[in-house]
């Protein structure tokens, strides 16, 4: 398993530069209506939020392995929704 610090830069870096894609489609795409970018960006931020407090907190009688990939999956199925909203932008 790795480490939670870890574990929290990935998590970090991966939101971070689902963010930064939002920005540059607000500064450099065409006119996109400014409340569907907000919204991407603010499932975004819920998703940080909800993945570290997630890393942090292990639930009690469950394995930490399984609760790990449980995590991972998580992360990797809500990411590509962000990923297809920012797609949906373009």
């Amino acid at each position: 398993m790795a480490k939670r610090r870890n574990l929290k830069k990935a998590i970090n870096f991966l939101c971070g530069e689902l963010f930064a894609e939002c920005v540059a489609i607000m500064h450099y795409q065409k006119p996109t209506p400014q409340a569907d970018i907000d919204n991407v960006m603010t499932s975004i931020l819920k998703l940080q939020d909800d993945m570290l407090s997630r890393v942090s907190h292990v639930e009690p009688g469950m394995k930490a392995k399984d609760y790990f990939k449980k995590l991972r999956d998580d992360m990797v199925q809500h990411s590509d929704e962000i990923v297809e909203h920012i797609k949906a932008l373009l």
